[in-house]
């Protein structure tokens, strides 16, 4: 008797069916793939900070470069990005919204916190394509700088407007490329995400979910977009502020 309980609860023990913390398939998925990706921002961001180290000196300031506001002749330093953070701040909040409406089996409140959601990534991708304009176009006036003639093969001394992966009127070419490849990065998530949450948003207007009688794939992408939304904050303080 002893061993026929033994060998149930060995049975039992070993036959799947609860994953840890009671989590889905799905979700612990989703965090594998969050905390991969996480540690390639911080690779990132790390190799950002031993550069602007390493030319300290001639590194610009990104509240001497990102000046420039919609409709507003003034330049008003790091304005307009903090305009993109509180977008994308408040995008996540109706996302968090969205998740507890779809606790609740609330069709309709999961379509409008998704809807104003997929708003918000939006309105975050036009205004970091705006900035990139920018950026890319530079100022009037330019800035002198040594740049390559293929036709002497040398460096001559010249004027440049904007920046590109090569060279940029803002000071150390590395700042341009830090910036379009971390920032870009983090765009192409946002953008995924957008594109993510218009699928399921289709899926909820179909009854998709209604008709499974849950919305964790709500809570799935919402992982997501949480996740997105906290790397842009360290970007944002690495990147911009300090």
């Amino acid at each position: 008797m002893a061993h026929a309980v033994a060998e149930f609860d060995q049975k039992e023990a070993w036959n799947g069916g609860q994953s840890p913390f009671r989590m889905s398939y799905g979700k612990v998925m989703m965090w594998f793939f969050l905390v991969s990706d996480a540690l390639t921002f911080s690779g990132l961001l790390c190799a950002y900070g031993f550069a602007r180290h390493k030319a300290m000196a001639e590194w610009p300031l990104a509240e001497n470069v990102f000046t420039h506001f919609p409709f507003v002749e003034k330049h008003i330093p790091l304005a307009y990005v903090g305009l993109m953070t509180f977008i994308l701040i408040m995008s996540s909040v109706t996302m968090v919204l969205a998740v507890e409406a779809g606790h609740r089996n609330d069709r309709k409140g999961v379509t409008t916190w998704l809807l104003l959601t997929i708003i918000g990534g939006l309105m975050f991708v036009g205004s970091q394509a705006w900035e990139w304009f920018h950026f890319i176009v530079g100022t009037e006036h330019g800035a002198a700088r040594m740049l390559w003639d293929v036709d002497q093969g040398k460096y001559v001394q010249g004027t440049f407007h904007g920046a590109n992966m090569v060279v940029n009127e803002y000071g150390v070419p590395q700042f341009a490329n830090f910036f379009f490849f971390i920032t870009g990065f983090h765009g192409f998530h946002v953008f995924s995400g957008v594109i993510i949450n218009i699928i399921i948003f289709i899926n909820v207007l179909a009854g998709t979910y209604e008709r499974r009688g849950h919305y964790e794939m709500i809570e799935k992408v919402g992982l997501y977009w949480h996740f997105v939304d906290l790397v842009w904050v360290f970007v944002f303080t690495f990147f911009y502020l300090l």
